[in-house]
């Protein structure tokens, strides 16, 4: 019975529980070292880890505690994300997720999402935000596909590039640090790339700290590689970390470098850092990781095909919790006024508004005028930072036009100059 199944927040002597549903959810190892647990116990914050308790049951040597098991999880955290032209917004990030096959189908889910949503809402969190492992869960509760992730594999030898590459034309440089260093030069390198990129959003200190080594998840934690690129005035402009495999056929190298993130605040930059992959020795293949659909990477080659699109699939999924916060603190490049019926079947954030944009500025007001477009608020999250387009979701039926042409309308006032780009999993 679903009644007998507590859902709360965890306390932290029920971590260690907590951890084993979640491994067991994501089909990894169930036990965590001591070591692995301490480090994830810095992702403790009391009140936004939730945990569904099936009891009472007998006593069980798995349950650490020897109280009731938790069959399943739910963690979020305080974000930032950047909405179109620059504006930072409160973010309610969601992830670790599970519910264990044994209590599927019994409405755990709904349960955890609901009372997390309507504390994000209660703080002010303007949307949430996660990252969606299946795409057919998160729509119901109002999560629409908001950015899109695109990754490229170069063909090195394809590329034209001069194989005796050395340094950057422009008088920049490159430069080999340890993690370190990139827990010193990152954070500001990374600040000033997500407040001018639509879509991305915050790291902690903690990030950092994983990334770099510092703190450990895993016990099979690899070490990375950094290169920094300095521009000729000195200035840190751009920092790619990556790795290599080891991969020898009849004594010829086809060795892959895999990119971790590569964040630049300049073209030059980014150039400089594509073509120092390009140009390591034994190195026939780079794989670019998580990247924009419009990207720079393959124009920056002399040969643009030898990139090659491996991967393209939706990323940063985002719900909306306050249509009116959301819609003002963007920009649009155009002047423009549609009122939206947009139904929320959670009721957090439905109602009847109206838009009123124009480069100058935004408001949007509830209204009783007749709506131009209807749609559910997990399509206005598909919308809102332009990656979608309206006039697509009319097509398929996800929007519906109140009157004629309203769908061509906002796709031209909602449409950005580029696509949003969430270079981060969580």
């Amino acid at each position: 019975m679903t009644d007998a199944v507590e859902v709360r927040p965890i306390t932290e002597p029920e971590l260690a529980d907590w951890h084993r549903a979640l491994s067991t959810g994501f089909l990894q190892r169930p036990t965590l070292s001591a070591e692995q647990l301490e480090a994830r116990r810095r992702q403790f914050v009391p009140g936004r880890l939730l945990g569904a308790f099936d009891g009472p049951l007998p006593h069980s040597r798995l349950r650490s505690n020897g109280g009731t098991p938790i069959v399943a999880t739910f963690r979020s955290f305080d974000q930032e994300l950047t909405a179109v032209g620059g504006a930072i917004l409160p973010a309610d990030a969601i992830s670790n997720v599970t519910v264990t096959a044994t209590h599927r189908r019994r409405g755990l889910l709904t349960r955890m999402m609901s009372q997390d949503l309507a504390a994000a809402k209660e703080r002010g969190d303007v949307v949430a935000t996660l990252i969606a492992a299946e795409y057919r869960i998160y729509g119901r509760y109002g999560f629409g596909p908001a950015t899109t992730l695109t990754e490229w594999t170069v063909e090195v030898p394809r590329t034209g590039l001069d194989p005796r590459w050395a340094r950057p034309e422009d008088g920049g440089r490159i430069d080999l640090v340890d993690g370190e260093d990139i827990r010193k030069l990152g954070p500001d390198l990374h600040e000033r790339v997500r407040r001018s990129t639509p879509g991305a959003v915050s790291r902690s200190e903690l990030w950092w700290q994983l990334r770099t080594g510092a703190v450990r998840f895993d016990e099979e934690w690899k070490e990375p590689y950094f290169a920094v690129y300095r521009s000729a005035a000195g200035e840190v402009e751009g920092i790619a970390s990556y790795e290599s495999d080891d991969n020898w056929q009849g004594k010829q190298p086809y060795n892959t470098a895999d990119v971790h993130w590569l964040l630049g605040t300049t073209p030059a930059a980014e150039r400089a850092l594509w073509h120092y992959l390009c140009s390591i020795d034994w190195i026939t293949r780079v794989k670019s990781g998580w990247r924009s659909p419009d990207d720079l990477l393959p124009h920056y080659l002399p040969d643009p095909r030898a990139a090659r699109i491996t991967n393209q699939a939706d990323w940063l999924w985002v719900r909306i919790l306050d249509v009116v916060r959301a819609l003002e603190a963007r920009t649009y490049d155009r002047a423009g006024s549609l009122v939206l019926e947009v139904a929320d079947r959670q009721g957090l954030a439905g109602g009847r508004f109206r838009l009123d944009a124009s480069p100058d500025g935004a408001s949007c007001t509830p209204t009783t005028d007749t709506p131009d477009l209807a749609l559910d608020i997990a399509e206005l999250a598909s919308v809102w930072l332009g990656d979608q387009s309206v006039a697509r979701l009319h097509a398929l039926g996800r929007v519906q036009e109140e009157r004629v042409g309203a769908a061509r309308e906002a796709d031209a006032l909602l449409r950005a100059s580029g696509r949003p780009w969430c270079p981060d999993i969580f």
